[in-house]
């Protein structure tokens, strides 16, 4: 018998303390926890029938009252201040001549920065005395609309341009005409506002897509004493609408805005905006409007409440007027959710039975916390180190409980047995696939990924010189690649002698996968330099990095026996070829040009030339990765080298050489510019037809 075949005994000695340890079931804990807590239930509700009853149902209607009151006086005021203040800030730019009417790009910018600032605002628009009329309007709170009329004999156009919102930015997306019999020197606030020297509140309810009830905030607009228009900031009541149904009148009360005279402003509506009108329930507004018609001047202006009936119940209702000329809130709460005295007291006494109940759940939850559950967490919280691979963490706890402490007992031996296993496999990975449900056997899907190669330069002649020797070495500087790696969220695929293989992106999605990849690269390169990590000869390790991103196959790669989660396709081919491309023009880090794209802004990179990489006939676009952008300008040498790239595909062979002696200048011996350099003398010196366009370059090796 071999020792693979003899057995095992993994279990522990048991001390002395442990063996003296009382234990006792589950069962019997459980049954004394309840009983417990039916016993201090029943003594804690003897205890309640001494307690009289008291009214506090006008008291509580005052409360709420006065919570919603100050909500939505609060919001309006809000409204009427944003408003002023969206009129002002834009009246400035047009007085402080920073911003023409007519100028479209700039106004359009403006009135939708308005917008986006002010969550009340529903338009921003401005009318010229022509008749022509611009304004930027929410489309809810996932849209916006840039509307333009201009008119010509009388017929009217209208240009709509829509745009989605998203976070901290819009992005267009249709464009459409439409004729419109909208005048804006038909409107009452364009009308006066023409005539006013200031700007005012006015009703509106005709807008160019039809009736909206709303408020506008309307004014001239004079430069140089010269009247240009009116412009107006415009509210439409959904707004409020949607304010009022997230205030919590009682349980089944509401609450309305009324405005001169009984109108109605705004009911609670939650789904109300610009694009979905008000479908408030309104069964309680006839009380709303009695109030105001009792009440009289009074309710207008000072807070005003008293009970009323409708259809045999009793509801309170209050008037307060609200900071806006002629408009007054008006709550309505059933007076069944306050009950009388009688009712009152068996509430109380319901309610103190439920905390009785409560306290005594708690008592006994704390019996059952240190009796049951600690232990039972203190279990499930070994099972998780072993879920995590995690094995040197699993210890063995005891209890008084004889099943979980039997439990702890068999996890702790069975972490002892995996833990012979674990670094054998990946377990980074196989935690991420588990908690991601995905099963072991092939299978597969194609994802944009980035995928990067790590090798060390020259390392058969290194390995050749220091024979085993090398396994340190190699050992050392695999441990700082790994930790850079996984720090950066990468997962490794697999050593390949001294390359390293890993990609982004998968298998948890990670929306920044070719910038995560970068930055690793970038921490890999400084961090074997800080390890002082040196080959035989005493010289500091040198290593290339090819990273490309694209669309490639990932999953579980292998057969029903043994399986490899890994990436494979054309773009995982590029980036091993990236990192061979790297010999011939002595750089450290290529990425490919999808790579770039997704770093563009973030990395500071340049382009070296296009390629034809060993096993493929088109070029690619193949770029240095130099570093992270720090909000700098681009270096000198930088600029140069890429405009010398530019003038050598225009065939301006001295420009270039110019250039490219700049970047030597800068930054001495870079093989890449003397690659070009040498390119471009031998170009000058032979000369090039105006059929001639710069070659692809075959790199022919791996």
């Amino acid at each position: 018998m071999n020792a693979f075949e003899r057995p095992i005994a993994l279990e522990r000695p048991r001390s002395p303390s442990s063996a003296r340890t009382l234990t006792i079931s589950i069962r019997l804990a459980v049954s004394a926890l309840v009983l417990t807590a039916i016993l201090l239930t029943a003594a804690a509700s003897s205890l309640l029938w001494w307690r009289t009853a008291e009214s506090i149902s006008r008291q509580l209607a005052s409360t709420i009252n006065e919570q919603i009151v100050a909500a939505v006086r609060k919001e309006v005021s809000a409204i009427v201040n944003e408003a002023r203040a969206a009129h002002t800030a834009v009246r400035t730019l047009f007085l402080q001549n920073v911003l023409d009417t007519r100028e479209a790009d700039k106004r359009e910018f403006v009135f939708l920065s308005q917008l986006q600032s002010q969550a009340t605002i529903s338009w921003v628009a401005f009318g010229w005395p022509d008749g022509s009329f611009f304004a930027a309007h929410k489309l809810g709170d996932g849209h916006l609309e840039m509307m333009e009329i201009s008119k010509t004999d009388h017929v009217g156009q209208r240009r709509m341009d829509e745009y989605q919102v998203i976070p901290g930015d819009i992005e267009f997306e249709t464009r459409r005409f439409e004729p419109t019999d909208f005048r804006v020197t038909d409107q009452d606030w364009f009308k006066t506002g023409m005539e006013a020297k200031g700007p005012q509140w006015f009703g509106v309810v005709d807008h160019p897509i039809g009736p909206r009830p709303s408020i506008a905030f309307a004014g001239p607009i004079d430069v140089y004493q010269e009247r240009q228009g009116v412009l107006a900031i415009i509210i439409e009541y959904t707004r409020l609408s949607r304010f009022l149904a997230q205030l919590e009148v009682g349980r089944t009360g509401t609450a309305f805005i009324l405005g001169a005279g009984d109108e109605l402003i705004a009911a609670p509506d939650k789904d109300a905006d610009e694009l979905h009108p008000a479908h408030s329930r309104i069964d309680l507004l006839p009380l709303a409007r009695m109030a105001l018609t009792l009440a009289g001047d009074d309710g207008r202006k000072e807070a005003w409440r008293r009970r009323l009936a409708l259809d045999g119940a009793a509801y309170e209702v209050a008037l307060t007027p609200l900071p806006f000329t002629g408009w007054s809130l008006a709550t309505v709460i059933p007076e069944a959710e306050f009950l009388g005295p009688v009712e009152t007291a068996l509430r109380r006494l319901i309610i103190g039975l439920a905390i009785g109940a409560v306290l005594a759940a708690l008592f006994s939850a704390m019996l059952a916390r240190s009796v049951i559950a600690a232990p039972l967490a203190r279990v499930v919280g070994e099972i998780r180190h072993v879920e995590s691979f995690a094995l040197e963490q699993v210890r063995r706890h005891p209890s008084r409980l004889a099943e979980i402490s039997s439990l702890s007992g068999a996890i702790a031996e069975m972490a002892q047995g995996l833990s012979a296993f674990r670094k054998f496999i990946p377990a980074d990975l196989v935690r991420s696939l588990l908690r991601q449900g995905i099963e072991a056997k092939p299978g597969g899907s194609i994802q944009e990924l980035t995928v990067m190669f790590i090798d060390v330069a020259g390392f058969t002649g290194l390995s050749e010189r220091m024979g085993d020797r090398v396994v340190p070495l190699l050992s050392r500087y695999l441990d700082v690649a790994s930790e850079v790696i996984v720090a950066h969220g990468g997962t490794i695929d697999k050593f390949i002698g001294d390359a390293v293989m890993a990609f982004w992106g998968a298998p948890s999605e990670q929306a920044e996968h070719a910038l995560l990849c970068c930055r690793a690269a970038l921490a890999c390169r400084q961090g074997i330099d800080a390890a002082g990590v040196r080959d035989d000869q005493g010289l500091p390790l040198q290593i290339r990095i090819g990273i490309n991103s694209g669309r490639m196959l990932v999953g579980n790669v292998g057969s029903e026996l043994r399986l490899n989660y890994t990436v494979i396709g054309d773009a995982v081919n590029v980036a091993s070829r990236l990192e061979g491309a790297n010999k011939h023009y002595e750089t450290q880090i290529l990425i490919g040009a999808e790579t770039k794209r997704l770093v563009d802004g973030a990395m500071i990179t340049r382009e070296i030339d296009r390629i034809a990489v060993y096993g493929k006939t088109e070029g690619l676009a193949v770029h240095e990765l130099i570093g992270t952008a720090t909000g700098d300008a681009c270096p000198a040498w930088i600029m140069d080298y890429e405009q010398g790239l530019l003038e050598y595909r225009n065939r301006d062979f001295a420009g270039a050489i110019s250039c490219f002696e700049a970047v030597l200048r800068q930054r001495p011996h870079d093989r890449p510019t003397e690659v070009m350099l040498d390119r471009c003398k031998l170009l000058e010196q032979s000369g090039v037809d105006d059929t001639w366009s710069p070659p692809v370059v075959t790199l022919q090796s791996k």
